[in-house]
């Protein structure tokens, strides 16, 4: 979806918001502008507005292309001509060995671990069928409630990334300076250490 708004603007934040701001003001819109929650008309294409402005804002290498190139550096909606790439980014990927964007952090997509085979005849693909299907899906912990720490106790941020869960590196290359964004391998891209676990 392509808005003429700057995400920051969208999101109200400055343009030098950390990461944490960042988060705080979209989980605050998405709360206010979420569909199943805001009826008004319009408020899908707001929420999706605000969706798009967290995608870029949220990923560090995503965020450095839009700061200098705008819009334009990310590619989509036919804004750019790379072809199968999505902007700058993804070129230098292709060629320095970065990761794509979509594992970038060691978290899967929410629902990525629900899937259920379910075979049907061809008849019933045809004239339509109802089936019930069971599968267990995790639960919150009731000791700890979810936080993973023996009662008491809270998780510690994470040393190594200072609790963003990703390491960055900075190497010199022919073009200039490269950084390359991983999940923190000590916290596993969490951000926090669980010392004393439930």
């Amino acid at each position: 979806m392509a808005t003429e708004h700057d995400y920051y603007t969208v999101l109200g934040v400055d343009r030098n918001a950390s990461d944490a701001e960042i988060k705080r003001a979209f989980r605050r819109l998405a709360q206010r502008w979420h569909p199943d929650v805001n009826t008004e008309p319009g408020a899908d294409e707001r929420f999706k507005e605000i969706n798009e402005a967290y995608q870029v804002l949220s990923d560090p290498q995503r965020r450095q292309t839009y700061d200098m190139f705008g819009r334009a550096g990310l590619g989509g909606g036919g804004e750019t001509g790379f072809g199968g790439f999505g902007g700058f980014g993804d070129i230098f990927d292709a060629f320095f060995g970065g990761t794509t964007a979509g594992a970038r952090r060691g978290r899967p997509q929410a629902g990525s671990d629900l899937r259920y085979d379910l075979r049907i005849s061809f008849e019933e693909a045809v004239r339509g069928t109802d089936k019930e299907i069971e599968f267990g899906v995790l639960a919150m912990c009731e000791t700890c409630s979810g936080s993973g720490a023996r009662p008491g106790t809270t998780p510690a941020t994470c040393p190594q990334c200072q609790g963003r869960g990703d390491v960055r590196s900075v190497r010199q290359t022919m073009l200039g300076q490269m950084l390359n964004v991983t999940a923190c391998p000590r916290c596993r891209g969490e951000g926090r250490i669980v010392e004393d676990p439930c």
